[in-house]
């Protein structure tokens, strides 16, 4: 079984996504192409097994504890926030995240955390996205995981038809999720390569995927007003795809969870919030100015600006410092 045998598409890939349909909606100026993806703060039900998981599963390292909250990362780079307390897991069929993407910068890399978690024995799922190679993981309260690396050498992905495809480097149609070649990823292992150790300097994150109500509606918000620009839409799978720069996508937005489906209710576990990182304060005042110009509440508190989509997903936004 691989991860998207339960649902219509990959969760994610890297790469180039070829353009997605057109459409009459308005359109900001594009983000600059240095904006990309930050923190994503979860609320958790345990401390003590969801701190277990992000480090010693997962891979990230503990940075501080403050006013109960525990921050993750790799290097200088905080990834993962948690805010235990939580009274039951991630409620399903309703919007908020699909997961969130860490990044690591190499196949081996990759190797290395799929090699640990079978080790260890952890419900793993390796797939191959053709311009990525992924895996992925569900911590104890249900919130979604992608660790994956880039291989845009091996192929890409397109829309035709409202529809995916992947396509090798061949140009031979792939499904874009089959499961990976296991013995090819684990020969990028070296000597004395240790599956314990953590998650290099390096990982960032890659991207973030929603679940939300409506995809246009999300396109119009994501696109048309905050700055992204559209990758692809699949309106045949209910999802779009949309970037800063170039990107095969910093966001995912997919209706899978329900069209139409509610916010999460309260103090339930799952997304409180992820992060637009963009490069300069000039661009930060110009996309706060933007938002409430139409309309959208950005509010201002001691960690910074807060915003939400349609679907009620929060989101902060600052200046990129790593």
């Amino acid at each position: 079984m691989t991860e998207t045998d339960t649902n219509p598409i990959p969760g994610n890939a890297g790469g180039a996504f070829a353009a997605g349909p057109s459409t009459d909606l308005p359109v900001a100026p594009s983000l600059p192409a240095a904006t990309g993806v930050g923190a994503v703060h979860l609320s958790v039900t345990d401390a003590g097994r969801a701190l277990a998981y992000y480090r010693e599963v997962v891979g990230l390292t503990p940075i501080e504890v403050d006013d109960g909250r525990i921050h993750l990362g790799s290097g200088a780079r905080e990834l993962v926030v948690l805010y235990p307390g939580a009274a039951g897991p991630v409620a399903q069929n309703h919007t908020g995240l699909y997961h969130l993407a860490l990044l690591v910068p190499s196949r081996r890399e990759l190797a290395r955390v799929v090699a640990r978690l079978g080790q260890i024995g952890i419900d793993q799922y390796p797939t191959d996205h053709v311009m990525t190679k992924s895996d992925y993981i569900w911590d104890p309260d249900g919130n979604g995981i992608e660790i994956y690396a880039e291989s845009p050498e091996d192929g890409t992905f397109a829309f035709a038809a409202g529809t995916f495809a992947a396509y090798d480097n061949q140009g031979r149609m792939r499904s874009g999720r089959d499961p990976i070649d296991i013995p090819a990823l684990m020969a990028e292992l070296q000597p004395g390569d240790r599956l314990d150790q953590t998650l290099p300097a390096e990982t960032k994150m890659g991207h973030v995927h929603l679940h939300i109500r409506d995809v246009d509606e999300a396109v119009s918000f994501y696109h048309g007003l905050v700055g992204f620009d559209v990758m692809g839409i699949g309106e045949a799978i209910g999802a779009a795809f949309v970037s800063a720069g170039g990107y095969h996508h910093h966001l995912g937005l997919n209706i899978w969870a329900g069209r139409g489906a509610p916010p999460a209710p309260p103090n339930t576990a799952g997304l409180r919030h992820f992060t637009i990182e963009v490069p300069t304060e000039d661009d930060l005042a110009q996309l706060v100015s933007r938002l409430r110009n139409a309309g959208v509440e950005v509010s201002e508190t001691g960690e910074g600006l807060f915003a939400a989509d349609p679907s009620a997903n929060r989101f902060s936004l600052r200046v990129r410092t790593v």
